[in-house]
């Protein structure tokens, strides 16, 4: 991604919209205590459907973010992604004043695996009961998984490189990979993550045809990757938006320098072909390693990507012990999603969220629900662990195939 020669791309600022907090600070805290908020399905229209178990964000008034004219517009994925990058803005302290004499210096990028379910939903019921006339006309771009990108660039006066990564879950560190390539090349700054709503009715129904998707009506035992009990993953919503900047443009505006994007790398295997997967995360792993300039034993924390299918596990596993050898048994894995569920492209952003914090308040968080792992890997599991973490490792595979990687380095800042 980058080398100490060019420009460097560094987190200033980070805004989560979870099941477990709506805050940065409220998520936080939840993950570093293991608090596990997966239960049983309540939005409506989901009452009957095979899904159970889910992470649903909860307490969150989109109307206490985000102005009517905007919500009126788009979908609660949007909602999500905004109320992030409001919060990450906040975070960053990067306001109008510092770019409005260059607003083509701040670009923004997010990733969509679903787009807007519930909004479509909505106007196609109105279509087939009401008519036509009774559909409204931001159904054409509310849905659409560019929505967030646009929205979010229009409300801030962002004119900087836009983009959006549609893919499956691997496209929320793909996403941070093409913020860092877009400072790279000029732009001082980036509001780049991921949100997902997909607890819909419409949207569960298309998520049913997973059959790595967890059917158990027990939270505690519907998503328990890397144990002899693994059945599945659960489905969540939300997710995190980061403020990446170039690292003399924040510093010479003052901004904490709270990690570094070192490196980055991609793969693709196929679709639910997790044999394959081992080999293709591995030689992701492999890129992001060599990308960073970043030996094996230097990384101190891996956060997995625990789809919790048992094939996927064993290659996961396999995976980490191909690419960082003896290493692989000795460093802490740790999968917070466990206590709130996969957010598709969200989940690997919300994890890189929780890399950062972990490396600023020198603790390893650890997996909700796990216990028995039979794999060998050290999963932090039960209580937080403290370590010295000056590298992260996030992971992450989707369901259609994709695989990524993305190390991180402790930034020079510390937790305001």
């Amino acid at each position: 991604m980058s080398s100490p020669k060019e420009r460097r791309s560094v987190v200033t600022g980070i805004g989560v919209i979870a099941p477990n907090g709506v805050s940065t600070e409220t998520f936080w805290k939840a993950t570093v205590e293991g608090i596990s908020v997966l239960d049983h399905v309540t939005r409506e229209g989901c009452e009957h459907l095979p899904l159970k178990v889910a992470g649903e964000v909860r307490g969150f008034d989109p109307a206490d973010l985000i102005e009517e004219r905007y919500l009126v517009q788009t979908d609660r994925f949007t909602h999500f992604a905004m109320a992030a990058a409001n919060l990450a803005l906040d975070d960053a302290r990067l306001g109008r004043a510092d770019y409005n004499d260059s607003p083509f210096a701040v670009g923004v990028v997010t990733a969509a695996g679903s787009g807007g379910g519930e909004f479509g939903q909505r106007e196609l019921q109105r279509l087939w009961g009401q008519g036509s006339r009774h559909v409204g006309p931001y159904q054409s771009i509310a849905w659409f998984y560019a929505a967030s990108t646009g929205q979010i660039s229009i409300r801030g006066g962002f004119k900087g490189p836009c983009g959006v990564v549609a893919s499956d879950e691997a496209g929320g560190l793909d996403a941070l990979a093409h913020a860092g390539r877009t400072i790279r090349r000029g732009t001082d700054a980036v509001v780049v993550g991921a949100a997902e709503a997909p607890l819909a009715p419409y949207s569960v129904v298309c998520q049913l045809g997973y059959d790595d998707l967890s059917k158990l009506d027990d939270p505690a035992r519907a998503y328990r990757p890397f144990t002899s009990g693994a059945c599945g993953f659960v489905p969540a919503e939300g997710g995190a938006m980061l403020i990446v900047e170039e690292e003399v443009a924040a510093e010479s505006r003052g901004a904490s320098v709270r990690a570094v994007l070192a490196g980055h790398a991609a793969t693709f295997t196929g679709a639910s072909l997790w044999e394959e997967s081992r080999d293709g995360l591995a030689h992701a792993i492999h890129g992001a390693l060599e990308d960073a300039r970043c030996a094996p034993e230097e990384i101190d924390v891996v956060f997995a990507d625990a789809l919790g299918v048992p094939a996927a596990d064993r290659a996961e596993a396999l995976a980490l012990a191909d690419a960082l050898g003896r290493h692989a048994s000795q460093v802490p894995v740790t999968a917070p999603k466990t206590g709130t569920g996969r957010a598709y492209c969200g989940a690997p952003v919300l994890d890189t969220a929780a890399a950062v914090l972990a490396m600023e308040y020198g603790v390893v968080p650890p997996t909700p629900n796990v216990v028995d792992v039979c794999h060998d890997l050290d999963v932090v599991t039960g209580r937080a662990r403290p370590a010295e973490l000056r590298t992260a490792l996030v992971l992450s595979r989707g369901l259609m195939g994709s695989n990524a990687a993305l190390v991180l380095r402790k930034g020079s800042g510390s937790p305001s």
